[in-house]
């Protein structure tokens, strides 16, 4: 399975994406979408700005919960954003880009830009492949035979023994987290364009807005306030990004794939309506998506059923289930990750081999 493809294989295999790429930029699918995206970029800070004239206005309530259940969506929806930008999504510029997803992660939500993009470039060049994807790599939930067999101490072990119980309930400390791993990639050694600037927001971000909570709430409430702001972030992104990836073939640290299979065999797509795309902010075109990074997300519901087509047509298999469907099938596969099982997904790599022939590997 690790050796090279022959040179014909290969050719096929290449010209294959190939000529998916050319419908999808003779349909203009990957125009840029200027309107869209300005729009998104104007309401993003007067919807912060609204919620935060609220709060003030509210003062120190109860009342203020639902506050924090508003600004952990609308936070998300900007990170959703800021995910476009770094995909060169918005406009044809770098440079651009680079600012636009600098302020709606450093600033606004409080995410660093330099460690979204390291880690995330990382996982789309190789989606659940070990050793090369970060995205599998998680410090308690195992999401692969390699990642459970390692040594760790009792807490880890009993968590991950029970990480399929306990997955959504870890979610609500991903807020957290998300924030902590953003400030200690300003501060690590190692190459960070425009750290200073990464620093001044982040510091603006957290703490101008932590003083803000305890100036307005008592302590005690202010506390809850965070918890259930972050707790409802941290959920609401989780559940965004589990169904992408989770589930789907673990691939061996020796295989090498073509671009088309690659991307597709280990992504999985969510069906649902216009508000779906809304709330998952376009990820639940994940296969799409990974094919066509660069592509607007507005075009990713239109070139759907062309990719599915295509894949179709050459014998790929497109994996598209409901919401619900992805959430039981990501429980049980880390379930079964977490209790020992070391064959927990039988690859369909390994079992389309024939049929897909030596240009898979």
């Amino acid at each position: 399975m690790s050796a090279p493809a022959p040179r014909g294989n290969a050719e096929r295999a290449t010209s294959a994406f190939t000529g998916l790429a050319q419908e999808i930029r003779t349909r203009g699918l990957l125009r840029r979408r200027y309107g869209y995206y300005w729009t998104k970029l104007a309401v993003a800070p007067v919807s912060v700005a609204g919620c935060l004239v609220a709060f003030v206005w509210i003062g120190d309530s109860w009342w203020q919960l639902f506050t924090a259940a508003v600004l952990a969506i609308v936070f998300t929806q900007i990170a959703f954003l800021g995910h476009d930008a770094a995909h060169r999504q918005i406009f044809v510029s770098g440079r651009w880009n680079d600012w636009i997803s600098i302020v709606l992660g450093d600033l606004l939500v409080g995410m660093s830009y330099g460690w979204w993009q390291h880690k995330h470039t990382r996982h789309h060049a190789n989606p659940n492949k070990l050793g090369s994807d970060p995205d599998i790599e998680l410090p308690v939930i195992a999401v692969s035979a390699e990642t459970a067999e390692k040594p760790h101490r009792p807490p880890i072990n009993w968590l991950r023994a029970h990480q399929g119980v306990l997955f959504f309930p870890l979610l609500l400390l991903e807020g957290l987290s998300l924030h902590a791993s953003s400030v200690r990639r300003v501060f690590a050694r190692g190459r960070l364009e425009r750290r200073w600037v990464e620093i001044a927001f982040l510091a603006i971000r957290m703490i101008g807005y932590v003083t803000l909570v305890f100036i307005v709430l008592s302590p005690g409430i202010a506390f809850v306030f965070l918890g259930v702001q972050l707790g409802l972030f941290g959920f609401y992104m989780g559940i965004a990004f589990a169904p992408n990836h989770k589930g789907m073939p673990i691939v061996p640290r020796d295989m090498t794939l073509d671009f088309l299979r690659r991307q597709v065999l280990m992504s999985r797509n969510i069906r649902g309506s216009r508000f779906l795309d809304i709330a998952m902010g376009g990820l639940n075109y994940q296969i799409e998506h990974h094919l066509f990074p660069s592509m607007p997300r507005p075009h990713l519901r239109r070139a759907a059923p062309i990719v599915a087509e295509y894949c179709r047509e050459h014998g790929v298999t497109y994996t598209q289930v409901h919401l619900l469907t992805s959430y039981a099938i990501v429980i049980r596969y880390i379930n079964r990750v977490g209790l020992g099982e070391r064959d927990v997904f039988t690859c369909p790599l390994i079992e389309q081999r024939n049929h897909l022939g030596a240009a898979d590997v």
